[in-house]
This record gives C-alpha cells, sequence and structure tokens, in this order.
C-alpha cells in the first residue's frame, strides 16, 4: 500500500510529473535575461529621446553629424588631462590651445594617431564629451545610434576599439563605416550605380584612395601620411635648412598660409618661421618663400601621388573609363593645399575636382547613410557583434 503524503497532489505521483515538479525555475539563470530585457527597454525609451549622430573620427579633427540638424560640432581631436589623476581638464579648442604651452603637472593629448585609437580612455571621454555637448537640451542620458568613420586599411582590432569606445561612451547601437565610402557619398558620388568613382581622402593621419562602385569598394589604398606628415616635413626642414626648432602648431600654421603641392600664383608669398636656434638656445625668426615649403612638404604629396597612380594601375579597365569621365574626387583637409589637385592631374592625366567643403565630406556621408539607413546597410562595414538598429 503507497503511503499518502500530506499536500502531494494527485498529478504529482506521475513520474514524469514528480521530476518536472522537482525542477523550479534557476534564479540565477533568468536573472540575465531578465536584465537584458530591462536593458533594451530602458534603450528604446531613452534612445526615443536621443538623436542619431555620425561621427568623423579623425585624427586632427572630430566632427559631428546629427541627423535632421546637419553638423553641430567641428572641434580638434585633442584632451587635456592632468597628468597624476588622469582628470579631463579641457576638450577640443580649447585644449588644442594649449599644445606646447602646459606646465608639467597638465598634458595636452591627441588621442588618435593616423586615423586609429591610440589612447582607448582618452577616445571614450571624448566621445561622451561630444555627446552630451549634442544632447545638452535634453534631461535623460543620452542613448543614441551612432555611425563612426575609420581608415579603410585598419585591422579588426582597431574596428572592435573604436566600436566598444562609442558603446562605452553611451550609444545604444554604433556601426562603423570605411571614410572612402563616407566621403564619398558626402561628396554627392554615385556610389550605388553600376560606375567607377574615385575618392582620394587626404586626413591628418592617413590618405586613402579608393574606387567604389554598386556600394562597394573594389579597389583601395590606405596610408599613413597626411597633414601631419607634412608638418612633419615642414620641422625637419626648418631644422635642418636653418638650425631652427619649429613647433608641430607653428609648422601648421605654415603648411595653411604658404604650402603648396604645384607651382602657380601663391608662388611668391613670405612668411616668417619662428622658433629657437639651435646652435645658441635663443629666439630666432626667418624668412622664407612659398617655394622651398613646397619643396620642404614634396616627399609627403609625392607618395599620396604615387598611391593614387598605383590604385588607378589595379582598377579593372571598364570602372578607369568611368573614371575619366567623371575624375578623380579630393576630399578631407589635405585637398585644400593649393595646387594639390592640378599636381594629381597633370600626374595622372585625368580630371581632378576638389569636393565642396572638402573637410566635411565624410561627417556628411554619415548623416546621408543615417538617413536612409534602410536603404544604405551595404555601405557599413559588416559588422556580426552589433545590435540591430531599434
Amino acid at each position: 500500500m503507497r503511503g499518502y503524503t500530506p499536500g502531494a497532489s494527485a498529478a504529482s505521483s506521475h513520474p514524469r510529473q514528480r521530476g518536472r515538479q522537482c525542477a523550479p525555475p534557476s534564479p540565477a539563470t533568468d536573472r540575465p535575461a531578465q536584465g537584458a530585457t530591462l536593458t533594451s527597454i530602458l534603450d528604446i525609451i531613452l534612445g526615443t529621446f536621443s538623436r542619431d549622430i555620425g561621427i568623423d573620427l579623425g585624427t586632427a579633427n572630430t566632427l559631428v553629424h546629427v541627423r535632421d540638424r546637419g553638423i553641430v560640432i567641428s572641434e580638434p581631436s585633442v584632451v587635456a588631462i592632468e597628468a597624476k589623476t588622469k582628470r579631463v581638464l579641457a576638450i577640443g579648442a580649447e585644449a588644442k590651445r594649449m599644445v606646447g604651452r602646459t606646465p608639467a603637472d597638465i598634458i595636452a593629448v591627441r588621442p588618435l594617431r593616423d586615423g586609429v585609437i591610440s589612447d582607448f580612455d582618452v577616445t571614450e571621454q571624448m566621445i561622451k564629451y561630444f555627446v552630451h555637448r549634442v544632447h545638452d537640451r535634453i534631461g535623460l542620458i543620452p542613448r543614441p545610434r551612432m555611425l563612426l568613420g575609420i581608415p579603410s586599411g585598419v585591422t579588426e582590432v582597431e574596428k572592435r576599439a573604436v566600436r566598444d569606445a562609442a558603446m562605452n561612451a553611451g550609444a545604444r547601437w554604433a556601426r562603423l563605416i570605411e571614410e572612402p565610402m563616407a566621403a564619398a557619398i558626402g561628396a554627392g558620388l554615385p556610389v550605388s550605380e553600376p560606375s567607377g568613382s574615385l575618392i582620394v581622402d587626404i586626413g591628418g593621419g592617413t590618405t586613402e584612395v579608393a574606387v567604389l562602385s554598386l556600394g562597394g569598394i573594389v579597389v583601395s589604398r590606405s596610408i599613413r601620411i597626411g597633414g601631419d606628415e607634412m608638418d612633419q616635413d615642414i620641422v625637419a626642414f626648418a631644422r635642418r635648412e636653418y638650425n631652427l626648432l619649429l613647433g608641430e602648431r607653428t609648422a601648421e600654421d605654415i603648411k595653411i598660409a604658404v604650402g603648396s603641392g604645384y607651382p602657380g600664383e601663391w608662388d611668391g608669398q613670405r612668411v616668417l618661421l619662428r622658433g629657437r636656434d639651435l646652435l645658441t638656445g635663443l629666439p630666432r625668426s626667418v624668412e622664407v618663400g612659398s617655394e622651398q615649403i613646397r619643396e620642404a612638404i614634396e616627399p609627403s604629396v609625392q607618395q599620396i601621388v604615387d598611391t593614387i597612380k598605383d590604385t588607378i594601375e589595379e582598377t579593372p579597365p571598364e570602372l578607369v573609363a568611368d573614371i575619366m569621365d567623371q575624375g578623380i574626387v579630393l576630399a578631407g583637409g589635405g585637398a585644400l593645399l593649393a595646387g594639390l589637385d592640378r599636381r594629381v592631374a597633370e600626374a595622372t592625366q585625368m580630371p581632378v575636382h576638389v569636393a565642396d567643403d572638402p573637410l566635411t565630406c565624410v561627417a556628411r556621408g554619415t548623416g546621408v547613410v543615417l538617413q536612409e539607413l534602410d536603404y544604405m546597410q551595404r555601405v557599413l562595414v559588416a559588422d556580426t557583434y552589433s545590435r540591430p538598429p531599434r
């Protein structure tokens, strides 16, 4: 005779039923699922009040494009931090004014070198600062969708670092787009058409050359030479020819004032090099002409031209025919170098155009992609570890 246990139901006497009853849901396994659900619900609520952001995370400048508002921030990629505590003191233009002028306990750093993150924590702080500036009138914590431009030649680790920095800075969804693709979209090139377009994006740390067709990159080259390398050429020239030590900011100002890539009407301009005499240790100034500065930056300009020619050599002939019709488009801050378009045109025997407002092409391109995200998924970098947009 089977014994009777008070409180036991008839159904629990069945072995299968008994087995089911003895396996209560584990709180440990349910907790992560509940946490994930709460996080996603919070993301949806906060995301409703957040703005979609496209960021051109450049070596020299960072530009932020907000959907339906255009470019709202254009600041130097410089952060001033306290040496001991690593506390951020200033970001952007305010920090750039401190470069070369800081006391021993303050360091002005550029967290991106050659287009990639060299200081992860500082980059994260910088992105967070820009996100909060965009959402300054909204009381809630911003959780925006974020699209970031990266150089085309970066490794998977470097891609992951950029995406993680964006997620840690408060993004609920972060995707990457290659800078030449974003620059071409921003410059108004028909990247989705079955015809070839050649874009040259000359930034502070990298130069990207890419042939685009049908929403993808057919051939691309990326070299770690840009505006910064030209500044270093000018510093080396002053040291070699005049025993004069220049600062980076002075070299950049000289490049902007009289730098050129080809002879033209700008020849004959004069500029003062002000720095420290390496022999006496005292301040000294020397007057030089624009022709000398052009000669100083010639090695960097020549490498950019050679990279464009190498890219054209690898391009399928049908696309070369299209490029000959449309011409080569220059974007990025380096496109503003006087005479560079003539130099490239002479070297390639093709028409060359400078994009409208070349500095903002990548940022404007990210804005266009965010606006038409459903139709332009193909232009984004393949990303298997991101959450789908909401």
